[in-house]
């Protein structure tokens, strides 16, 4: 028997970068429809960069999470307004005490549906100024997409005790499940 998650053969994916990938990964990993999140690297001027080039600062490239996620089940929409209830848009590279260009709010879309969906909800949301400040978020075409090594993959729930992990994801993942308790994955 199929899950809800993986009834439809046209899955899509969406790449966000929303401060630390590890943030972005536990957030989405919670959502029903997502059929997997890979924490990975865009962005940026090199090729297969490391964790230390990236946090360098001098690659160009962001944190990201790649979402693989059913359309039948959460759209792109959806996805998007996650995204914005889960970080700061309007820190420029900057999530919390997080600083540099990997950590920038970022959608890197797949087409131009998602150009166009995520460029229209990023007008909406500051013409209604929804937040005190202009969102600066990022809105760019995907071009090199890199895997981020192993131990970055599932991070959250493989080191939950860690002090980053419980002052700065865990509550993400708390907001994402008060936020979004009707859009959670039943286990």
């Amino acid at each position: 028997m199929e899950s809800k998650n993986q009834e439809s053969g046209s899955l899509k994916k969406a790449t966000l970068g929303a401060g630390c990938f590890w943030c972005v990964e536990a957030v989405f990993q919670q959502v029903e429809g997502i059929v997997a999140v890979e924490s990975g690297y865009t962005g940026g001027k090199v090729k297969n960069p490391t964790y230390r080039e990236v946090c360098s600062g001098l690659t160009g490239h962001a944190e990201v999470a790649q979402i693989t996620y059913n359309p039948n089940v959460i759209s792109f929409e959806d996805l998007l307004e996650i995204f914005w209830k889960t970080h700061d848009p309007t820190t420029l590279n900057k999530q919390g005490a997080d600083m540099g260009t990997q950590y920038r709010s970022a959608i890197f879309y797949h087409d131009d549906e998602q150009k166009e969906i995520a460029e229209k909800y990023k007008q909406e949301l500051d013409q209604a100024k929804i937040f005190d400040d202009r969102i600066v978020t990022e809105i760019s075409p995907l071009k090199e997409y890199y895997k981020a090594e192993d131990y970055h993959q599932n991070y959250y729930n493989q080191n939950s005790a860690q002090p980053y992990c419980s002052y700065v994801v865990r509550p993400k993942v708390e907001k994402v499940r008060r936020l979004f308790a009707d859009r959670l994955q039943t286990k």
